[in-house]
């Protein structure tokens, strides 16, 4: 098995605690909270899918996926008391799956014959909606949209893969250089509490 397979399952398994981890404290059901693991898990790659015509849908063509969901929210109902100590640990997951999917879904635009631009988007689609749509779901506004730099993490590993796959660098050293980047700014931003800029007065606004 393939060394970006078995972090893209971690990434999955990671992204699926964290939605479901998300829903119990929505008060949700066994049903609800499967629902949201999925969509946190998966839905950014069915978005990605979905907008470049591929098929089958990510999840669909590979059932791997979706047992790895089912298991991270069985584990999540068995030991919730006994993830919330392993917050930095599952941020780190959480930051590798995203350099995973934002590589996946590069590549995957490529693929597609897509414009470079394009496919980095694709990237960070596939990074971070299944979130958006987490949000989205639970009637609560997009957490990448108020304060958190993760799209821009996404968008920066992605142009740095994409360098990477340029100049023909080996597999592993584009895998490397990417959840690098990724993990780099994200924790940087976290530690430093760095936010992208708001648009609050028009800067001729007369007073």
């Amino acid at each position: 098995m393939e060394l970006i397979y078995i972090l893209d399952l971690i990434g999955t398994f990671a992204f699926a605690i964290s939605g479901a981890l998300f829903a119990s404290d929505k008060k949700f059901d066994l049903f609800g909270v499967l629902i949201i693991a999925f969509v946190t898990a998966v839905g950014g790659g069915m978005l990605r899918d979905i907008m470049i015509n591929a098929h089958p849908i990510n999840w669909i063509g590979d059932l791997n996926y979706v047992w790895t969901i089912l298991i991270a929210v069985v584990f999540t109902f068995l030991f919730k008391s006994k993830i919330a100590p392993l917050s930095k640990t599952l941020f780190l997951f959480d930051t590798i799956g995203i350099a995973v999917f934002t590589m996946l879904g590069v590549q995957k635009g490529f693929s597609y014959h897509l414009h470079p631009f394009v496919a980095i988007l694709m990237g960070m689609v596939s990074s971070v909606f299944g979130g958006v749509l987490r949000d989205v779901l639970t009637n609560r506004v997009p957490l990448i949209f108020q304060k958190e730099i993760y799209a821009s993490a996404c968008l920066l590993g992605g142009l740095v893969f994409w360098i990477a796959n340029f100049i023909q660098l080996s597999e592993s050293i584009q895998l490397l250089a990417t959840i690098c980047t990724v993990v780099l700014v994200r924790s940087i931003a976290v530690k430093f509490h760095l936010e992208l800029p708001k648009i609050k007065d028009d800067i001729f606004q007369k007073n």
